[in-house]
């Protein structure tokens, strides 16, 4: 529990800082729901594989970030980095990503080389899409591989099989893309630590700049929820972890988030952003964004509405949730994005993103680092705070504290 700062002392700084301002783009269709999926996304029916209706829908996407720039008064914020999620957004043609990019990056000042990142699944891409996709603007990918083993991708309902997950990586790094991203499961159903590590292994054959690496986990309202597949033993999963990691650190991979691992200087900045508690604008199906208001000095989140077809028929003025987050909540808000990271964080930026005082959490920093969960180190005269790999293990214990 949070210990309060004394009654004389202000809680909230007089301005909040305004921090980089991402945009994340969702695309919810997919060739089929995987059984471990809770994102928001929908199967095609087979009436809409050979026409996707995927210009509509960019209409829709611009007239959604249009509402949100008036809304939140952001025509004059620079953006930072562009991430286009699913869904399989690879199923949209290089000529429709196109047309949302060039739409998108006429309303903000950007830099020349914005990371702007598309996720793609091996089953849905060849080789003139990637290119496609390249010149359309995109600068990274991130593939969706989750395993190299065919029986294992069956179980995962994926729709590629092993030499497509290779053949995809081959493409990629053909392709003339500055940078791209494998995504890569672990304690998969009936995995061995051998296969797991294999599976990694492979992956880093592949040279890609970026993993995500992370542990499969049986979510509600999925498919695996409903029937549980055997999922290997918690002494297995450490196993598989702990080696794991060694082997991507002497392959040239720095571990900087909980899942993700990178080539110096390869990190995902949109991703990052997400967890420095950056702002991100929020279009499409089930879209989530954060933005800081400077007007009413809160933060307020934006909720889109989930299904497709509500999306592209319900009027504009109905089309999402706006919620402010309370200065309660705002500590642990913050504290839950920061703490994925391996890198420290001073007290000085946590008063800019969130508006509070630094008294908010210091007691409760003192209290985790008596508990060897994190530390403290000085540089120029300021403390920074990060957590130990203790911390990183009992992540969620930590993060209660917080709350």
């Amino acid at each position: 529990m949070i210990i309060q700062p004394s009654i004389s002392e202000p809680l909230v700084n007089s301005q909040l800082n305004i921090p980089p301002l991402s945009l994340y783009i969702h695309i919810p269709w997919c060739v089929q729901k995987c059984p471990y999926c809770d994102f928001n996304s929908h199967a095609l029916k087979q009436d809409q594989k050979k026409d996707l209706e995927e210009l509509n829908y960019v209409e829709e996407l611009i007239k959604d970030l249009d509402a949100d720039i008036a809304r939140f008064n952001l025509a004059e914020r620079p953006l930072h980095s562009i991430f286009i999620g699913g869904g399989t957004p690879s199923l949209f043609s290089p000529s429709a990503i196109k047309e949302l990019l060039n739409q998108v990056l006429s309303r903000f000042k950007h830099k020349p080389n914005i990371e702007i990142t598309l996720e793609a699944n091996p089953g849905t891409v060849e080789a003139d899409k990637f290119i496609g996709f390249v010149d359309a603007g995109v600068t990274r990918l991130s593939i969706g591989i989750q395993s190299f083993e065919s029986e294992k991708l069956i179980q995962l309902g994926r729709i590629h099989d092993s030499e497509q997950a290779k053949q995809a990586a081959i493409l990629a790094k053909k392709s003339g893309i500055k940078s791209f991203n494998l995504d890569l499961m672990h304690g998969l159903p009936n995995q061995s630590i051998e296969n797991a590590l294999d599976d990694l292994k492979r992956a880093i054959d592949l040279n890609p700049d970026h993993i995500s690496w992370y542990q499969l986990t049986i979510e509600p309202n999925t498919a695996f929820y409903s029937k549980p597949p055997t999922l290997p033993q918690d002494e297995t999963l450490w196993d598989i972890q702990d080696q794991g990691f060694k082997i991507l650190e002497d392959a040239g991979y720095k571990q900087y988030e909980i899942s993700a691992f990178s080539k110096k200087d390869k990190q995902c900045q949109h991703n990052i952003n997400y967890w420095q508690f950056g702002d991100y604008i929020g279009i499409g199906c089930g879209a989530h964004g954060k933005i800081t208001n400077r007007l009413s000095q809160t933060i307020q989140r934006t909720v889109k509405i989930k299904h497709p077809k509500g999306y592209l028929d319900i009027n504009r003025e109905h089309l999402d949730h706006l919620i402010t987050v309370e200065k309660g909540e705002l500590a642990f808000e913050f504290m839950m994005n920061q703490l994925r990271l391996f890198s420290s964080f001073n007290l000085e930026h946590f008063q800019k993103r969130t508006g509070l005082c630094s008294s908010t959490i210091l007691p409760t920093l003192a209290l985790a680092k008596k508990e060897s969960l994190m530390k403290i180190s000085t540089s120029n005269g300021q403390e920074y705070w990060k957590v130990t790999p203790l911390g990183h293990r009992y992540l969620n214990n930590l993060l209660e504290k917080f709350i």
